[in-house]
């Protein structure tokens, strides 16, 4: 369902240089199954699914998605998938049912299938108590719920949550990961990125950790503990991360005033 080959994204700063924000990453997720990113700030996550996206395009390597290429066949890749990110927007003054309304329209679906699937999404994602609340009145979890709805209507077979519990409160956030359980039932192909362990830990059949763009580690959470002797995915996480930092700072002459702070910065705002 999505497969991905040595992607790599360098973005070029006339005065400091190339800036790495993915550096060579594979991995493939299939359908049913949820697979996460997990990284601090600034290690590419972002970077990797907005190229998913079709949003960004990558320096080298590809990815394709249910068999099309996201450079080469991005029309039909939008078509495939749905993206939500924890700063969606949601216009103030549409209530829920008009913006998931427009979306379904600019996806191409015609007035009584676009409905049927409303009424659906908006009996799943329980959203019916609010559908005429306007945008700007809408609570955090609303919004969200809202979100995911317009990412679902056009029955995308791939969905990307990008960093999509940030701002919630538990009562939401549980509720959205609770959705995102019930949708890879449904046999969608979903990419998790986050930098909270104990989510991926609940959700994920595969993780792949995230660290300057690399990967240092990618597979099932069960290999991957006994692999490394840990039963604890945070633990693990921070050990990868300590050794990962402990190589780059041997290995690397000492930074100028700019140097190892700048590429950090632009990976940040980048990623």
């Amino acid at each position: 369902m999505i497969r991905v080959h040595q992607l790599s994204k360098i973005y070029t700063d006339w005065q400091h240089g190339d800036s790495i924000a993915l550096n060579a990453i594979s991995f493939a997720a299939k359908r049913g199954e949820i697979y996460g990113l997990l990284g601090t700030n600034g290690a590419g996550k972002t970077t990797a699914l907005r190229i998913l996206a079709t949003v960004l395009a990558p320096s080298s390597g590809n990815a394709t998605i249910d068999g099309c290429d996201v450079v080469k066949d991005s029309a039909l890749v939008r078509q495939k998938i749905g993206f939500v990110s924890s700063n969606t927007a949601i216009y103030d003054r549409m209530t829920a049912w008009e913006l998931v309304t427009y979306f379904g329209r600019l996806h191409g679906l015609e007035p009584e299938l676009l409905r049927d699937r409303m009424e659906g999404v908006f009996a799943q994602l329980e959203m019916h108590d609010f559908r005429d609340v306007l945008g700007a009145k809408m609570s955090s979890g609303m919004k969200q719920k809202t979100s995911i709805a317009r990412a679902l209507i056009h029955d995308p077979p791939v969905l990307i949550f990008d960093e999509a519990t940030v701002g919630l409160d538990v009562l939401a956030g549980r509720s959205l990961l609770d959705t995102v359980c019930v949708l890879r039932d449904q046999g969608k192909c979903i990419v998790f990125s986050t930098h909270i362990m104990r989510e991926a830990e609940r959700l994920c059949d595969k993780v792949a950790i995230l660290h300057r763009g690399r990967f240092l580690a990618e597979g099932n959470w069960r290999d991957l503990s006994q692999q490394h002797g840990h039963a604890d995915l945070e633990e693990l996480f921070f050990e990868l991360i300590r050794e990962d930092r402990s190589i780059h700072s041997a290995s690397s002459p000492p930074a100028s005033a700019g140097g190892e702070t700048s590429v950090s910065m632009a990976a940040s705002g980048l990623t």
